[in-house]
Protein backbone atom coordinates (compact mmCIF):
# COMPACT_ATOMS: atom_id res chain seq x y z
CA UNK A 1 0.00 0.00 0.00
CA UNK A 2 2.83 2.74 0.84
CA UNK A 3 4.58 1.61 -2.22
CA UNK A 4 1.73 2.64 -4.55
CA UNK A 5 1.07 5.62 -2.48
CA UNK A 6 4.39 7.02 -3.34
CA UNK A 7 4.45 6.04 -6.63
CA UNK A 8 1.30 8.22 -6.82
CA UNK A 9 2.67 11.03 -5.61
CA UNK A 10 5.62 10.57 -7.74
CA UNK A 11 3.33 10.84 -10.66
CA UNK A 12 1.27 13.76 -9.73
CA UNK A 13 4.81 15.99 -9.07
CA UNK A 14 5.95 14.52 -12.45
CA UNK A 15 2.98 15.52 -14.08
CA UNK A 16 3.01 19.46 -11.82
CA UNK A 17 6.41 20.16 -13.15
CA UNK A 18 5.78 18.55 -16.40
CA UNK A 19 3.12 20.57 -17.08
CA UNK A 20 4.95 23.73 -15.53
CA UNK A 21 7.46 23.23 -17.83
CA UNK A 22 5.38 22.94 -20.81
CA UNK A 23 3.68 25.90 -19.81
CA UNK A 24 6.48 27.65 -19.38
CA UNK A 25 8.43 27.12 -22.69
CA UNK A 26 5.51 27.82 -24.87
CA UNK A 27 4.39 30.86 -23.11
CA UNK A 28 7.72 32.39 -23.77
CA UNK A 29 7.37 31.18 -27.19
CA UNK A 30 3.79 32.55 -27.51
CA UNK A 31 5.25 36.04 -26.01
CA UNK A 32 7.86 36.26 -28.52
CA UNK A 33 5.31 35.81 -31.09
CA UNK A 34 3.02 38.82 -29.91
CA UNK A 35 0.26 36.46 -28.68
CA UNK A 36 -2.02 38.33 -26.05
CA UNK A 37 -2.25 36.88 -22.39
CA UNK A 38 -5.98 36.12 -22.87
CA UNK A 39 -5.40 34.48 -25.65
CA UNK A 40 -2.68 32.84 -23.86
CA UNK A 41 -4.82 31.73 -21.04
CA UNK A 42 -7.26 30.06 -23.25
CA UNK A 43 -5.14 28.36 -25.33
CA UNK A 44 -1.75 27.52 -24.32
CA UNK A 45 -1.78 27.76 -20.77
CA UNK A 46 -5.23 25.65 -21.01
CA UNK A 47 -3.52 22.92 -23.11
CA UNK A 48 -0.33 22.86 -20.94
CA UNK A 49 -2.37 22.82 -17.53
CA UNK A 50 -4.68 20.34 -19.12
CA UNK A 51 -2.40 18.11 -20.24
CA UNK A 52 -2.31 16.20 -16.93
CA UNK A 53 -5.91 15.63 -17.43
CA UNK A 54 -5.01 14.29 -20.85
CA UNK A 55 -2.21 12.06 -20.70
CA UNK A 56 -3.95 10.18 -17.77
CA UNK A 57 -7.00 9.71 -19.83
CA UNK A 58 -5.59 8.24 -23.05
CA UNK A 59 -3.24 5.62 -20.42
CA UNK A 60 -6.64 4.98 -18.21
CA UNK A 61 -8.74 4.60 -22.11
CA UNK A 62 -6.21 2.65 -23.24
CA UNK A 63 -6.32 0.41 -20.40
CA UNK A 64 -9.81 0.23 -19.81
CA UNK A 65 -11.08 2.48 -17.44
CA UNK A 66 -13.77 4.49 -18.49
CA UNK A 67 -14.44 5.67 -14.43
CA UNK A 68 -11.29 7.09 -14.10
CA UNK A 69 -11.42 8.46 -17.97
CA UNK A 70 -14.77 10.36 -16.72
CA UNK A 71 -14.19 11.08 -12.92
CA UNK A 72 -10.77 12.66 -13.95
CA UNK A 73 -12.67 14.71 -16.68
CA UNK A 74 -15.80 16.19 -14.86
CA UNK A 75 -14.18 16.00 -11.40
CA UNK A 76 -11.12 17.79 -13.16
CA UNK A 77 -13.73 20.39 -14.06
CA UNK A 78 -16.02 20.52 -11.11
CA UNK A 79 -12.39 21.27 -9.05
CA UNK A 80 -11.08 23.93 -11.18
CA UNK A 81 -14.59 25.64 -11.64
CA UNK A 82 -15.71 25.46 -7.65
CA UNK A 83 -12.01 25.22 -6.23
CA UNK A 84 -9.57 27.35 -7.90
CA UNK A 85 -11.99 30.16 -9.26
CA UNK A 86 -13.13 29.78 -6.04
CA UNK A 87 -9.82 30.33 -4.30
CA UNK A 88 -8.64 32.81 -6.90
CA UNK A 89 -11.87 34.99 -6.68
CA UNK A 90 -11.33 35.25 -2.53
CA UNK A 91 -7.40 36.54 -3.67
CA UNK A 92 -9.02 38.97 -6.03
CA UNK A 93 -12.37 40.04 -7.10
CA UNK A 94 -11.77 38.35 -10.73
CA UNK A 95 -12.92 40.86 -13.62
CA UNK A 96 -14.11 39.12 -16.71
CA UNK A 97 -13.67 40.31 -20.63
CA UNK A 98 -17.14 40.95 -22.70
CA UNK A 99 -16.23 37.84 -25.20
CA UNK A 100 -15.16 35.56 -21.89
CA UNK A 101 -18.78 36.66 -20.49
CA UNK A 102 -20.81 36.29 -23.61
CA UNK A 103 -18.58 33.84 -25.60
CA UNK A 104 -16.45 31.56 -23.92
CA UNK A 105 -18.54 30.89 -20.62
CA UNK A 106 -21.41 29.73 -22.43
CA UNK A 107 -19.82 27.34 -24.53
CA UNK A 108 -17.84 25.53 -21.48
CA UNK A 109 -21.55 25.68 -20.58
CA UNK A 110 -22.34 24.31 -24.03
CA UNK A 111 -19.88 21.51 -23.61
CA UNK A 112 -21.10 20.38 -20.53
CA UNK A 113 -24.85 20.27 -21.55
CA UNK A 114 -23.79 18.04 -25.12
CA UNK A 115 -21.76 15.92 -22.65
CA UNK A 116 -24.71 14.74 -20.70
CA UNK A 117 -27.01 13.83 -24.24
CA UNK A 118 -24.24 12.15 -25.62
CA UNK A 119 -23.45 9.87 -22.61
CA UNK A 120 -27.26 9.24 -22.68
CA UNK A 121 -27.74 7.92 -26.21
CA UNK A 122 -29.01 4.99 -24.50
CA UNK A 123 -32.53 7.57 -24.46
CA UNK A 124 -31.92 6.61 -28.07
CA UNK A 125 -29.97 3.33 -28.71
CA UNK A 126 -29.86 1.19 -25.90
CA UNK A 127 -26.15 2.34 -26.04
CA UNK A 128 -25.13 4.30 -22.84
CA UNK A 129 -21.36 4.76 -24.22
CA UNK A 130 -19.41 7.50 -25.08
CA UNK A 131 -18.48 6.15 -28.94
CA UNK A 132 -15.99 7.29 -31.57
CA UNK A 133 -18.14 8.73 -33.27
CA UNK A 134 -19.30 10.90 -30.30
CA UNK A 135 -15.59 11.26 -29.83
CA UNK A 136 -15.52 12.54 -33.85
CA UNK A 137 -18.08 15.62 -32.90
CA UNK A 138 -16.45 16.74 -30.15
CA UNK A 139 -13.28 16.99 -31.48
CA UNK A 140 -14.75 18.83 -34.16
CA UNK A 141 -16.23 21.41 -31.83
CA UNK A 142 -12.77 21.79 -30.21
CA UNK A 143 -11.46 22.54 -33.58
CA UNK A 144 -14.44 25.41 -34.10
CA UNK A 145 -13.15 26.56 -30.50
CA UNK A 146 -9.50 26.80 -31.71
CA UNK A 147 -10.61 28.92 -35.05
CA UNK A 148 -12.96 30.95 -32.74
CA UNK A 149 -9.67 31.86 -30.71
CA UNK A 150 -8.00 32.52 -33.74
CA UNK A 151 -10.13 35.09 -34.82
CA UNK A 152 -9.27 36.41 -31.37
CA UNK A 153 -5.59 36.62 -32.00
CA UNK A 154 -6.31 38.81 -35.09
CA UNK A 155 -8.35 41.21 -33.30
CA UNK A 156 -6.19 41.95 -30.06
CA UNK A 157 -2.83 43.68 -29.63
CA UNK A 158 -0.09 41.47 -26.57
CA UNK A 159 0.39 43.85 -23.66
CA UNK A 160 3.78 43.30 -23.47
CA UNK A 161 6.31 41.09 -25.18
CA UNK A 162 9.45 39.20 -23.08
CA UNK A 163 12.89 40.03 -23.74
CA UNK A 164 14.13 37.38 -22.71
CA UNK A 165 18.14 36.44 -23.45
CA UNK A 166 18.01 33.45 -20.92
CA UNK A 167 15.31 32.15 -23.23
CA UNK A 168 16.94 31.11 -26.46
CA UNK A 169 15.10 29.05 -28.87
CA UNK A 170 17.11 25.47 -27.81
CA UNK A 171 16.12 26.33 -24.09
CA UNK A 172 12.35 27.16 -25.05
CA UNK A 173 12.11 23.45 -26.69
CA UNK A 174 14.37 21.91 -24.48
CA UNK A 175 11.41 22.57 -21.76
CA UNK A 176 9.16 21.79 -24.07
CA UNK A 177 10.01 18.64 -24.60
CA UNK A 178 11.04 17.56 -21.23
CA UNK A 179 7.68 19.20 -19.73
CA UNK A 180 5.81 16.52 -21.90
CA UNK A 181 8.48 13.36 -21.28
CA UNK A 182 7.21 14.26 -17.58
CA UNK A 183 3.50 14.12 -18.05
CA UNK A 184 3.58 11.04 -20.08
CA UNK A 185 6.31 9.16 -17.47
CA UNK A 186 3.25 11.11 -14.59
CA UNK A 187 0.35 9.89 -16.01
CA UNK A 188 1.84 6.55 -16.31
CA UNK A 189 2.45 6.24 -12.77
CA UNK A 190 -0.55 7.82 -11.43
CA UNK A 191 -3.00 5.50 -13.70
CA UNK A 192 -1.47 2.25 -12.16
CA UNK A 193 -0.77 3.33 -9.09
CA UNK A 194 -4.43 5.00 -8.31
CA UNK A 195 -6.32 1.62 -9.58
CA UNK A 196 -3.96 -0.46 -7.46
CA UNK A 197 -4.89 1.84 -4.23
CA UNK A 198 -8.62 1.60 -5.13
CA UNK A 199 -8.67 -2.33 -5.51
CA UNK A 200 -6.63 -2.36 -2.30
CA UNK A 201 -8.86 -0.06 -0.46
CA UNK A 202 -11.99 -1.54 -1.84
CA UNK A 203 -12.89 2.51 -3.33
CA UNK A 204 -14.26 2.50 -6.60
CA UNK A 205 -12.64 3.74 -9.69
CA UNK A 206 -14.91 6.47 -9.98
CA UNK A 207 -14.17 8.36 -6.59
CA UNK A 208 -10.63 7.82 -7.32
CA UNK A 209 -11.40 9.54 -10.42
CA UNK A 210 -13.48 11.99 -8.99
CA UNK A 211 -11.24 13.40 -5.93
CA UNK A 212 -7.76 12.07 -6.36
CA UNK A 213 -7.35 12.10 -9.79
CA UNK A 214 -9.09 14.54 -10.40
CA UNK A 215 -7.83 16.94 -7.54
CA UNK A 216 -4.17 15.96 -8.29
CA UNK A 217 -4.44 16.68 -12.16
CA UNK A 218 -5.74 20.32 -11.80
CA UNK A 219 -2.63 20.95 -9.54
CA UNK A 220 -0.88 23.04 -12.27
CA UNK A 221 -4.40 25.33 -12.84
CA UNK A 222 -4.63 25.66 -9.55
CA UNK A 223 -0.85 26.98 -9.28
CA UNK A 224 -1.35 28.73 -12.23
CA UNK A 225 -4.79 30.78 -11.45
CA UNK A 226 -3.39 31.86 -8.12
CA UNK A 227 -0.06 33.30 -9.38
CA UNK A 228 -1.82 35.39 -11.99
CA UNK A 229 -4.83 36.25 -9.24
CA UNK A 230 -2.00 37.86 -6.70
CA UNK A 231 -0.43 39.35 -9.51
CA UNK A 232 -3.78 40.73 -10.53
CA UNK A 233 -3.58 39.08 -14.27
CA UNK A 234 -7.20 38.13 -14.11
CA UNK A 235 -7.26 37.56 -17.89
CA UNK A 236 -5.18 34.45 -17.44
CA UNK A 237 -6.87 33.59 -13.92
CA UNK A 238 -10.19 32.98 -15.51
CA UNK A 239 -9.55 32.33 -18.95
CA UNK A 240 -7.15 29.34 -18.04
CA UNK A 241 -9.81 27.57 -15.69
CA UNK A 242 -12.85 28.13 -19.02
CA UNK A 243 -10.13 27.32 -21.33
CA UNK A 244 -9.14 24.19 -19.67
CA UNK A 245 -12.68 23.21 -19.28
CA UNK A 246 -13.48 23.73 -22.51
CA UNK A 247 -10.15 21.45 -23.48
CA UNK A 248 -11.02 18.69 -20.73
CA UNK A 249 -14.80 18.26 -22.07
CA UNK A 250 -14.32 18.97 -26.22
CA UNK A 251 -10.26 17.23 -26.50
CA UNK A 252 -9.44 15.08 -23.66
CA UNK A 253 -13.03 13.32 -23.92
CA UNK A 254 -13.08 13.22 -27.60
CA UNK A 255 -9.36 11.67 -27.84
CA UNK A 256 -10.24 9.10 -25.17
CA UNK A 257 -12.85 7.84 -26.70
CA UNK A 258 -11.22 7.56 -29.94
CA UNK A 259 -8.71 5.31 -28.15
CA UNK A 260 -11.40 3.44 -27.41
CA UNK A 261 -15.54 3.63 -26.83
CA UNK A 262 -16.28 5.11 -23.28
CA UNK A 263 -18.96 2.91 -21.38
CA UNK A 264 -20.60 5.54 -19.14
CA UNK A 265 -22.04 4.89 -15.84
CA UNK A 266 -25.55 6.44 -14.50
CA UNK A 267 -23.59 7.55 -10.93
CA UNK A 268 -21.82 10.65 -12.91
CA UNK A 269 -25.23 12.31 -13.65
CA UNK A 270 -24.80 14.29 -10.31
CA UNK A 271 -21.50 15.67 -11.09
CA UNK A 272 -22.95 16.90 -14.86
CA UNK A 273 -25.45 18.36 -12.74
CA UNK A 274 -22.51 20.22 -11.02
CA UNK A 275 -21.07 21.44 -13.39
CA UNK A 276 -23.80 22.61 -15.14
CA UNK A 277 -25.08 24.17 -12.51
CA UNK A 278 -21.62 25.59 -11.63
CA UNK A 279 -21.24 26.87 -15.11
CA UNK A 280 -24.64 28.68 -14.58
CA UNK A 281 -24.04 30.33 -11.62
CA UNK A 282 -20.57 32.01 -13.26
CA UNK A 283 -22.67 33.48 -16.09
CA UNK A 284 -25.00 34.55 -13.48
CA UNK A 285 -22.34 36.05 -10.83
CA UNK A 286 -21.67 38.31 -14.12
CA UNK A 287 -24.57 40.25 -13.73
CA UNK A 288 -24.72 40.51 -9.79
CA UNK A 289 -22.40 42.97 -7.73
CA UNK A 290 -20.56 44.41 -9.63
CA UNK A 291 -21.06 43.76 -12.88
CA UNK A 292 -18.31 41.57 -15.14
CA UNK A 293 -16.73 40.52 -12.03
CA UNK A 294 -16.34 37.53 -9.88
CA UNK A 295 -16.79 39.11 -6.67
CA UNK A 296 -14.82 37.10 -2.94
CA UNK A 297 -18.61 36.28 -1.62
CA UNK A 298 -19.56 34.81 -5.47
CA UNK A 299 -16.32 33.11 -4.78
CA UNK A 300 -17.17 31.81 -1.43
CA UNK A 301 -20.44 30.35 -2.42
CA UNK A 302 -18.74 28.10 -5.38
CA UNK A 303 -15.57 26.52 -2.85
CA UNK A 304 -18.32 26.33 0.20
CA UNK A 305 -20.30 24.50 -2.19
CA UNK A 306 -17.67 22.10 -3.68
CA UNK A 307 -16.69 21.28 -0.18
CA UNK A 308 -20.50 20.21 0.95
CA UNK A 309 -20.84 18.31 -2.48
CA UNK A 310 -17.56 16.32 -1.64
CA UNK A 311 -18.57 15.32 1.58
CA UNK A 312 -21.97 13.82 0.14
CA UNK A 313 -19.67 12.00 -2.72
CA UNK A 314 -17.63 10.83 0.39
CA UNK A 315 -21.06 10.04 2.47
CA UNK A 316 -22.61 7.67 -0.53
CA UNK A 317 -19.09 5.59 -1.16
CA UNK A 318 -19.31 4.90 3.18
Amino acid sequence: MLIPLLLLVLGLVLLVKGADWLVDGATVLAKKNRISDLAIGLTIVAFGTSAPELVVNVVAASGNHPDIVFGNVIGSNNFNLFVILGISGLIIPLSVQSSTVWKEIPYSLFAAILLFFLTHSVLMDGDGQLSRLDGTILLALFVSFLYYVSTQLRSEETEQVIQSSDYSKGKIWGLIVIGLAGLVLGGKLVVDNAVSMAQTLGVSEKIIGLTIIAAGTSLPELATSIVAAYRKNTDIAIGNIIGSNIFNLFLILGISSLVRPLDYSPSFNTDIYMLIGGTVFLFIAMFTGQRKKLDRWEALVLLTTYLLYTGYLIGLEG
